[in-house]
């Protein structure tokens, strides 16, 4: 879906800048996630009005991300995170395409199902490797040697952030997702939206919440890196995501049909 197709609906909303943004910075939290056709969004934020506050930057609303993701040659996170391993971790590069700001970033999925977060601000090096402060930044969080992971996948999409009205709460509806290997092969899923819920703890009293449940859109997990790579390769432990790419599957063929009406 174009920007333009969501100019209107977002300026329904009261701005948040990033700095006072970034109070709820929710580096220790609970996801949920929640994927629906990306035809919703406007529906959907119709619905928030009042009880969320825009992300806007230089009288920006929405913005353009791009991830990349490491992991060894065997794939061990992707492996870890199939398998359902309690404690795993993710490592990637994400820059904010509007700042051109990177951040190294170790996600954390730990045994408790928080989600826990550390990053730093760094950027790639000319050949995908690791400068000497990313390294010490591995060093300090992973318990696997820096040098063991390469460049795997690249993710690329837009997004929405709404920051909770006197909550500790914050949404990121993200759409136009694509991902692409090294070698520059590219998967397509312009049709996908997925909000994120992120708080201190459970969704309790959240507005989005009730408003999704009222949609009939539920919780699921959904990792952009394991979705992503599992489109690019051919990996043992796929499988076990297929309900995952059969949701994709029936939301393509839906917004399809609807695009043929």
């Amino acid at each position: 879906m174009e920007v333009k197709d969501f100019d209107e609906v977002l300026n329904i909303f009261d701005t948040i800048g990033l700095s006072e943004m970034d109070k709820v910075g929710l580096m220790n939290r609970i996801d949920s996630k929640y994927v629906f056709s990306a035809e919703r969004i406007p529906e959907l934020l119709r619905n928030l009005k009042g009880y969320y506050k825009i992300l806007e930057i230089s009288g920006v609303r929405t913005f353009a991300y791009r991830t990349t993701y490491f992991d060894t040659s065997d794939f061990l996170f992707f492996r870890h995170h199939v398998t359902g391993k309690l404690e795993r971790n993710k490592v990637r590069y994400r820059q904010y395409e509007a700042t051109g700001v990177s951040f190294l970033e170790v996600k954390r999925k730990t045994n408790k199902n928080r989600t826990v977060k550390w990053r730093i601000k760094n950027s790639l090096t000319e050949n995908d490797m690791f400068d000497a402060k990313a390294v010490e930044f591995l060093q300090k969080y992973l318990s696997l040697n820096s040098a063991l992971l390469k460049p795997v996948t690249i993710n690329r999409f837009n997004r929405i952030t709404l920051v909770g009205s006197g909550m500790n709460e914050r949404v990121t509806l993200d759409y136009n997702l694509s991902f692409s290997d090294p070698a520059g092969n590219i998967y397509g899923l312009p049709f996908i939206a997925i909000a994120e819920l992120k708080r201190e703890s459970g969704a309790g009293n959240s507005k989005i919440a009730r408003v999704l449940k009222e949609f009939s859109i539920r919780t699921t997990g959904f990792s952009k890196y394991c979705i992503g790579t599992s489109l690019l390769y051919d990996l043992r432990g796929k499988n076990t995501i297929k309900s995952k790419l059969l949701l994709i599957n029936k939301i393509e063929n839906e917004f399809t049909k609807r695009a043929r009406a």
